[in-house]
């Protein structure tokens, strides 16, 4: 059994997955002001996931990273709280497209020297599952993911991941990125006496000028709500049913 030093997780502010929202009235996107935020659940999977090895042995330090306003540390204070040793916040104040957030990451990567990157499949904002993928792509490791199980030994992660057909293994070298799917874990409870640790531990702030970011490719034209669900319909007989199923187009 090997000890990875450094173990990179990244942890995206959202809002709390227990809120409705509701879209702005001009269309121009998702009303947040005075919602709950908190850790993206995947990403907080995939910390969790970071606390376990370290508590078996098998990771020395773990360190959590945030690309957001001011306001998302914390977030990484909740992160530190469960258990990272340290924090790290790129100072972003609007939205950055996967691609720049990979990029971004890249750079942390490069610096910090991970044996292992964890994070969410997907935030539950955009849904959008690509950061991952990208900054493996980026960084030319390996990678794995929607992670029901991972285990690590002797520099490979031997990951179960979880397909449309059922259940996948595989095993990548390290160091790689693995992205955490819902089923890897179930995350603590932050306990009072580490709520009081984390405000003691370092956060470090980086400025967005100091990354190179490539230019903006996508623009949101329009965010509309779903439509509303059409009142169900009872009827007397199959043939009802056959009928109205091929009135609405579905046979």
């Amino acid at each position: 059994m090997s000890e990875i030093e450094t173990i990179l997780v990244c942890a995206k502010r959202v809002v709390d997955y227990n809120v409705r929202v509701h879209v702005r009235s001009d269309g121009s996107g998702v009303a947040i002001d005075g919602l709950k935020m908190s850790v993206n659940p995947f990403d907080e999977i995939a910390l969790e996931e970071a606390l376990r090895f370290r508590e078996r042995g098998q990771a020395k330090e773990i360190v959590v990273v945030s690309i957001g306003e001011d306001a998302a540390q914390q977030q990484l204070r909740s992160a530190l709280a469960m258990g990272a040793d340290r924090a790290i916040l790129v100072r972003a104040e609007r939205a950055l497209e996967p691609y720049a957030v990979a990029r971004i990451l890249l750079e942390i990567v490069r610096r910090e020297r991970p044996g292992l990157v964890l994070m969410g499949k997907q935030a539950i904002d955009d849904d959008q599952n690509q950061t991952g993928q990208m900054l493996a792509a980026l960084w030319d490791r390996p990678q794995a993911t929607f992670a029901s199980k991972l285990a690590i030994d002797a520099g490979v992660a031997t990951v179960t991941r979880e397909t449309d057909g059922g259940l996948e293994t595989i095993e990548i070298d390290l160091p790689g990125v693995v992205t955490a799917d819902l089923r890897l874990n179930e995350p603590r409870y932050a306990k009072l006496p580490e709520i009081l640790k984390a405000k003691r531990k370092p956060l470090e702030t980086l400025e967005l000028d100091a990354f190179t970011l490539p230019s903006d490719s996508l623009r949101v034209i329009e965010t509309r709500p779903p439509e509303p669900r059409a009142a169900g319909r009872i009827v007397a007989s199959v043939d009802d049913l056959l009928a109205a199923l091929e009135e609405r187009g579905a046979l």
